[in-house]
């Protein structure tokens, strides 16, 4: 198995590399619009990378803050909005994602935020409940895909 780190993406190369996976995972692989992919939440959001030991991209999440996961998150400003988390095809399996949804989370508690609120596709809920998140509402279409909202709190 390799190994990977996670980190913060918070110079322009990392940022690129979140870019560039989400780019590979949502629009190529699950066939996601460009234009829906990218958003204005991406310059104000906290974003995650996970690297492997070669430098190799493998995985990003982000993190919206304040008003920004307001509108997601049911008018609530101390959660955060945990999103477009995506792992590379070929690094699945490999605990990567679960690490990506603990440092958004870590970021989430840096910032004084007391839950992480997110969208998933129904096809992860039990992703997201072995991390400790539970689903609430009914399920929505989001990018054309069933989605379910789901909260932790921390």
């Amino acid at each position: 198995m390799s190994v990977f780190g996670v980190r913060q993406a918070l110079d322009p190369e990392d940022r690129e590399a979140c870019f560039a996976v989400r780019r590979e995972v949502f629009v190529e692989e699950q066939g996601v619009p460009q234009e829906l992919e990218y958003d204005a939440y991406d310059a104000t959001a906290a974003h995650v990378l996970a690297v492997r030991e070669d430098g190799l991209p493998l995985g990003t999440g982000r993190l919206l803050l304040g008003a920004d996961a307001v509108g997601k998150t049911g008018g609530d400003a101390s959660v955060g909005s945990l999103g477009r988390l995506a792992v590379t095809k070929a690094a699945r399996g490999l605990g990567v994602g679960a690490a990506l949804v603990r440092a958004v989370e870590d970021v989430a508690r840096e910032r004084g935020l007391t839950a992480v609120d997110l969208h998933a596709q129904t096809h992860a809920l039990g992703f997201y409940e072995r991390l400790g998140y539970e689903a609430y509402g009914p399920e929505f279409p989001d990018a054309g895909m069933p989605h379910r909202a789901m909260r932790r709190s921390l």
